[in-house]
C-alpha cells in the first residue's frame, strides 16, 4: 500500500538512521536517508513525494530550520519532528509550521506508524489536489477565445440575456458556448464552474 510514497528520514545519528530503516522496511514502507538537512536540500527534487521524518536537534541546519526552508521552498512533503528532547516550546514551533506530529525518542512504534500513515494520507490527498488543478489548467487552455469569455461573464453571476447584449451576440449563441464549454470541462452547474476557474 505504500509503496508509491517515500519516507524521508533526517538525522544525523545512524544508529537512529538505522533503526528506522529497518522498523518500516520490514512493514512495507520505501525509505530515503540522510545524514543532515543540507543534505536533503541538496537532493531534494520537487517531484519528490510522501513524507518527512526530521530529527529537531542536528548538528548544521536544525530540524525546525529545514522544515521552513522547505516551507520557503514551497515543498508540500508534510513533517514529523523527533526529538530525543523534546521540550514544550520545540513542540509549539513544529506545529505552527504545521508539522504533523512531534514524537520523543525512544518512539513508541505504534504511535510512529501512527503518525506516519497520517503524514503520508496528508501527502496523497495534497497529490491528488495538485492532480486535479493540472487537469483542470489542461481543460481551460482548450476553451476557445469566446468560450472563455462567456465563462468570465457566466462565474460573475450574469444571466445568458445579460451576457449576450455585452459581447454582442445572440442568447441562443451564448446557451450554444455556455454547453460547449460546460461539457469541455465535464462541470454541468455553475457552482463547479466556478470551483475550477478559482483553481486557475
Amino acid at each position: 500500500m505504500q509503496h508509491d510514497l517515500t519516507v524521508f528520514i533526517v538525522d544525523d545519528d545512524p544508529s537512529v538512521r538505522d533503526a528506522l530503516g529497518l522498523l518500516l522496511g520490514v512493514r512495507g514502507y520505501r525509505t530515503a536517508m540522510f545524514a543532515s538537512g543540507e543534505a536533503f536540500l541538496q537532493s531534494w527534487q520537487p517531484a519528490w513525494s510522501g513524507c518527512m521524518l526530521i530529527d529537531i536537534r542536528m548538528s548544521g541546519m536544525d530540524g525546525l530550520s529545514l522544515q521552513l526552508e522547505l516551507q520557503r521552498r514551497g515543498c508540500p512533503i508534510p513533517v514529523i519532528i523527533m526529538s530525543g528532547h523534546g521540550d514544550v516550546s520545540m513542540a509549539r514551533a513544529a506545529f505552527k509550521a504545521d508539522a504533523v506530529d512531534f514524537l520523543e525518542k525512544p518512539f513508541d512504534d505504534a504511535k510512529l506508524i501512527g503518525a506516519i500513515d497520517e503524514a503520508l494520507a496528508r501527502a496523497r490527498s495534497v497529490h491528488s489536489e495538485q492532480q486535479k488543478r493540472s487537469r483542470n489548467v489542461t481543460l481551460l487552455s482548450e476553451l476557445t477565445p469566446r468560450e472563455r469569455e462567456v465563462m468570465e461573464l457566466v462565474v460573475t453571476g450574469r444571466h445568458n440575456r445579460e451576457i449576450g447584449p455585452a459581447l454582442g451576440i445572440s442568447v441562443r449563441t451564448v446557451e450554444v458556448h455556455k454547453a460547449r464549454l460546460m461539457a469541455k470541462l465535464g462541470v454541468d452547474n455553475v457552482a463547479d464552474l466556478v470551483r475550477i476557474t478559482m483553481q486557475d
